[in-house]
């Protein structure tokens, strides 16, 4: 195995010194990736209609190209799904990575294009290896299997040559033949469409492995770690796994997840990924930070709307070069896959431009703000890891949104929390809980003042299993579906509420 580890260690390698040159040139790097695109794309039809061979700056780009959300663009992936090309990028797309963000009723298709798949997708996992061995020079990372949860995909019944699913899936079916016999579990098995019984399966032939990774979205391998733990009855994964050092997670926010994870596998180091079905954006290239490096050399172009104005009719938009360090930004990308000035959904904070460094804050759709306390995902999950930690406590799946005012009372937010392990008394987590989102949300604590505008939280201690049950309901079960942690309306607590009684 050293043979074969020293081989791919010296593949991975050449990748440091590019990565190091757009840390160091960042302007420069993202203004050669938007002369590219637009090169590329000036013979689609999205191009011609927008006179793409007459932009020759960042200042044309923003004046001639509007600002797209996917129902924008929705009618040209429609004609794609048949079949039809040269429609946002010249090149021929046959994948789609089939998406949600949330739990909405409508699937989003998001083109994958071969350019994204081997300078984006692919790119982001040799990089996440190459930095990921840098901090770790004694790691025995290739010396076992790396365990991904991988999703499911289809051929278009409209056109076979087009095939759908989750990122996951696209990913692992365009894997280069090395990294594919390096993962477990096979195929077959990666591909089931059938949660329980791909869970099942999963414990069953990775049980005897010698696994030393793990991949994927924290919620469903939590999932599988608890099934590992319940068919064994061993204490803790590295019973089972004795040579797992890492876990490489992106998808939903790990800050809720991490105590559990603790419990289930005290000695695993982690890296955070910022790997969604438009793109891979940022990894944490320095395990001592806990933010990420935002990745310029990826063939994607960034821009900015500062979380001030997304709600007005014409928002400011800002490059890389202006963004300040601290702000909530709703992040805006264009592509090699032909996404082109695309509101991704996400927010984002800078925690550094030197070299540009980022946080995930949160979806621009998912907040409380029924009474002008802006609270954000980022402030939800922070309050509650404190009240956790503080409590003991530990938490698998939560959500939250507001309790409107009625006869005089005051509004307030209401939660519904499920509990690995539960604090000993709810009222002091609540205490907790309400404490820290005071401390760190000025708005909500003026909101708070003497109960005037908002009341204490309400919690509801949901059984083990309420969200899985839920979005099993809802037919949402899979990688792409995520529990909205935080909604402005009731849409997702009540539906929930009425499991619970």
């Amino acid at each position: 195995m050293s043979i074969l580890d020293d081989f791919i260690r010296l593949i991975l390698r050449w990748r440091l010194p590019k990565i190091d040159y757009f840390m160091r040139h960042p302007i420069e790097v993202q203004e050669k990736t938007l002369t590219h695109l637009l090169k590329m794309g000036k013979t689609t039809e999205w191009g011609r209609k927008y006179n793409y061979p007459q932009i020759n700056s960042y200042e044309k780009f923003q004046n001639q190209v509007p600002v797209s959300s996917y129902e924008d663009i929705a009618p040209y992936i429609l004609r794609m799904l048949k079949g039809e090309q040269n429609i946002l990028w010249s090149k021929p797309i046959y994948w789609f990575s089939k998406s949600s963000g949330t739990t909405n009723d409508r699937s989003k298709f998001i083109p994958v294009s071969r350019e994204t798949l081997q300078s984006c997708h692919l790119r982001g996992g040799r990089d996440v290896l190459a930095l990921y061995l840098k901090n770790e020079p004694k790691s025995r990372f290739f010396w076992g299997r790396g365990l991904s949860i991988g999703g499911t995909f289809q051929a278009n019944p409209d056109n076979p040559q087009i095939h759908y699913g989750d990122i996951s899936a696209v990913i692992v079916q365009n894997l280069p033949k090395w990294a594919q016999d390096l993962r477990t579990p096979p195929l077959k098995i990666a591909m089931m469409s059938q949660w329980e019984e791909k869970i099942e399966a999963m414990a069953n032939h990775t049980l005897k492995q010698n696994v030393t990774s793990l991949l994927g979205v924290p919620t469903w391998t939590v999932v599988l770690l608890q099934r590992l733990l319940a068919m064994t009855g061993k204490s803790t994964i590295h019973e089972v796994w004795p040579n797992l050092e890492v876990f490489v997670h992106g998808a939903v926010a790990f800050t809720p997840y991490r105590e559990l994870f603790k419990s289930l596998a005290p000695h695993l180091k982690y890296l955070e990924t910022y790997n969604a079905s438009e793109g891979f954006f940022g990894l944490q290239e320095d395990m001592s930070r806990d933010d990420m490096l935002l990745m310029l050399d990826y063939e994607v172009f960034y821009e900015f709307i500062p979380m001030t104005e997304i709600e007005s009719e014409n928002p400011r938009v800002i490059p890389l070069a202006d963004v300040e360090l601290n702000k909530n930004y709703a992040m805006l990308i264009s592509t090699s896959g032909g996404l082109w000035r695309y509101k991704i959904g996400d927010t984002v904070k800078f925690t550094d431009k030197n070299p540009y460094r980022i946080k995930i804050t949160g979806r621009t759709k998912q907040f409380i703000n029924a009474f002008g306390e802006e609270v954000i995902v980022e402030n939800a999950e922070s309050a509650l890891a404190y009240a956790c930690n503080e409590t003991q406590a530990l938490v698998t799946n939560f959500t939250a949104g507001p309790v409107y005012m009625q006869g005089g009372n005051s509004g307030g937010h209401e939660w519904i929390i499920e509990f690995e392990k539960s604090p000993e008394n709810l009222t002091t987590f609540i205490q907790l809980l309400d404490t820290r989102l005071r401390e760190i949300n000025s708005d909500y604590d003026a909101k708070r003042y003497q109960d005037i505008a908002l009341k204490k939280p309400i919690v509801h201690h949901a059984p083990i299993g309420t969200f899985y049950k839920w979005l099993e309901k809802k037919g949402k079960l899979g990688g792409q579906y995520k529990v909205p942690r935080l909604a402005n309306s009731r849409e997702y607590l009540d539906d929930i509420l009425r499991l619970l009684n």
